[in-house]
Order: C-alpha cells, then structure tokens, then sequence
C-alpha cells in the first residue's frame, strides 16, 4: 500500500459520508484477519496502518509473566527485561513482526473490507435517519406495487406500506408523490425496513401540525384524534389564550389550511371541535354537527348522556353510527343519545310549564333543514369547508352558552 491508497480511502469517504477513520479502522482489522490466516492463528496481533504514506506495521502483543505457558500470548519477566527495564509483571509488550510481503496480502483484502464497510456503514446512517423520524411524515413517491405491498422512494431509503396500513379508498399510482407517517424502522441483513402508514392517527395529528402555524407555536394545542381512515376524522383543538379561537385558527381563513389537509387525505371529512375540561360540554362538542340540548355525566363509570332534537338524532349517531362512534374514541367517554322526546317520556327532560310537548316541535318547520341537507350530512358526503362552517358556528353557539 502507498499514500495514493490512503488519499483514495480518504476521498472515498468524503464522498459516502463516512469518516475515513471508520474505513481506515476497518482496513485494520482485516489485516489482523488476513495475517492470522496466512501467519499463525494463535497469536494475538495489531495492526498500525500510517495515514499519510500508506506503510503497514504489525505487532504481536504479549503478556509479560513469571512463568511462560503460552510462547504465543505470553513472554517471561526476564525477557522483556532486556528489551525495556521497565516491564513489570502484567504489561503488555508489542514487538513488531511485519512480514516481507503482508503489503501484497493486504492490498488484496483492503477492497473488499473497504466496499463492505462502506455498505455498512450507508445501511447505519440510513437506519439513524429514519429511526429519529419514527413518529413523524415523510414525503416519498410511488416506486412499485408488489401484491398488495406499496414500496415508496423517500430518497436516501425506501418505505413500505403494508396493506393494513393503507386507506381502502385510495389507489396508488406509479411515481405519484405521497406524505406517509412512519410507523417503525426496524433492522434487517438488507438494510433498515422502514414501515408506513397512511391510516394512522398521527398523520392526521402531524400534517394539522405542519399546517397550521398556531400548533407550532404552541398557542393552540391538539387534545385528541379520532379517525376512521379515508371516511371521516375527528380533532380536539385548544388554546390557553382567550383572544385566540382554535377551531377557527386550524380552519384558516376560506377554509383554507383544512382544506390543505383534506386534499391530502384524498377527501377525507374532518371535524374540528374545541376542547373542554367540562365532560358535558366536550361531548356535546364533539358531536357536532349535531346539536345538543342537554348532557349529564357519569365520571365514575365515564359514561355521557345526551339529549339531542328529534330531527337531528340520525345527524348525532351519523352513518352506521360512525358519529356517536368517532365523538366517544375522542372524549374516551361512553356516549349515550336520546332523542328529545324518548328522553321526556322516560322523564329524564322536564319542562319549566310541564307540558310534555318538546318546544323543538313547534319550531321544527323553521329550524329543521331540507331533507336532502340532512340526508347529505349523514351519509358523510357534505364538502369540507360546510362542514368546518357548521363546527365553527356550533362551537360559538357553545361559548355563548
């Protein structure tokens, strides 16, 4: 070897990224492997690799003893005496036993030690990089389809969306650019297998974070996530500021950061509802866009009872019940609905005059909407920016409350 070798190890891990230290300690160790090999197994050896001309040393270490009971790990006290004086029982003594022609030897072991490392150590950078964004998006495009597995590029690694993790609504198309949540980084002989998600929570958690500026600031916070992937999705939002309205602030001004989201999530319907410490009122908020006439908690059991308007307890169940169903994953409350009028005959709604007639349907002509709103609603196909609007007017009807 020479100190052309050196400088290319040197430029070769500029390039890659990797200190030429880890490449110049890897040619090293191949060096004890090959001189054992071709010069004697049993010896314990360390080779020195010079930085600037290329010249190899190796040496063999050896225990200095009273009594030798292995020539090959071990020299006695008086021989290592003659060499230094100052060898003492314990020391560790090298002797230098380079043999004439170990420079052939191991410039035929250096490449390959080196490309093997160098693979290596990629492998562990893009483990690192990954596994530190556990938790978090990545932005990649469309590699391959393979069964039913979707291979994304994400640049320096590739991601693989499993079946379980991808949205039954969605098709992916080839080099089609994507956001993904990464689930897990896991190990492999091939290189770090990185796990993604387009149905997790927390991709809906994270893109309401990247979008809207107020989360980031932390003037609003996001208290809960309720999703069912590709339908419909529900978020807790609050701030400790009074002068900020957090629903208003991750609906943005025309609707404009959620609908950023939305056509993220391929159409996916959101509701921003504002958090509240009074159970009652966290209920009846994450109910919306069905109103709420009366709430009673039961803290022991964790169960909410709520009272709504006849024409609107479809609106408050919603769809194969998945509105009552994302309200209660959201509040982690056990939500019990009732109509108006179920709820007086069971005489758990009394009026002021005792009349059992529900004032709800005295004004139900003027209030209820046309049955193609309602119907719209429910079934969950009503555009975004309506449904933020009916959230954000239900959510000021609540602070006048």
């Amino acid at each position: 070897m020479n100190a052309d070798f050196v400088k290319a190890v040197a430029q070769l891990g500029e390039e890659k990224g990797i200190a030429p230290d880890i490449l110049y300690g890897a040619v090293e160790e191949a060096l004890v492997t090959a001189y054992k090999k071709n010069f004697g197994s049993a010896q314990n050896v360390r080779v020195e690799l010079n930085k600037i001309n290329g010249d190899i040393h190796v040496y063999a270490r050896k225990t200095v003893v009273e009594t030798v009971t292995d020539k090959a790990q071990e020299i006695s006290l008086d021989h290592a005496m003659l060499i230094n004086k100052k060898y003492q029982v314990g020391d560790v003594l090298e002797e230098e036993i380079t043999p004439k022609n170990f420079g052939r030897i191991a410039a035929q072991n250096a490449k390959q030690v080196i490309v093997q490392r160098i693979r290596e150590a990629e492998r562990g950078m893009v483990y690192e990089k990954y596994a530190s964004r556990e938790n978090d998006i990545v932005s990649g495009v469309i590699q391959r389809v393979e069964g039913h597995n979707v291979y994304v590029d994400l640049g320096t690694a590739e991601g693989i969306l499993l079946p379980n993790e991808q949205i039954p609504s969605e098709t992916y198309q080839f080099h089609e650019r994507i956001k993904c949540y990464v689930v897990e980084v896991k190990k492999t002989t091939k290189g770090p297998q990185i796990v993604l998600s387009r149905t997790h929570p927390g991709l809906l958690k994270r893109l309401f974070e990247l979008e809207v500026a107020e989360i980031q600031d932390g003037t609003v916070e996001i208290k809960s996530v309720a999703r069912e992937a590709g339908m419909r999705s529900k978020i807790a939002v609050y701030s400790s500021n009074p002068n900020v309205d957090p629903v208003g602030a991750c609906v943005g001004q025309k609707g404009m950061r959620v609908r950023n989201i939305v056509d993220e999530l391929r159409g996916e319907k959101i509701d921003i509802v504002k958090y509240s410490d009074v159970p009652e009122e966290y209920v009846s908020n994450a109910l919306s866009p069905s109103k709420v006439i009366a709430a009673v908690s039961d803290a022991p059991n964790k169960i909410c009872r709520v009272i709504v308007p006849d024409y609107q307890l479809s609106l408050a169940i919603g769809k194969e019940g998945q509105n009552a169903r994302l309200a209660a994953k959201l509040t982690g409350w056990k939500i019990d609905i009732k109509s108006e009028t179920q709820a007086v005959e069971a005489g758990e709604l009394v009026y002021d005059d005792g009349s059992n007639q529900t004032p709800e349907s005295a004004e139900k002509s003027s209030e209820e909407p046309s049955e193609a709103a309602v119907q719209n609603t429910t079934d969950g196909t009503t555009d975004t920016t309506a449904d933020t609007n009916e959230i954000t007017q239900d959510d000021k009807g609540s602070d006048k409350e």
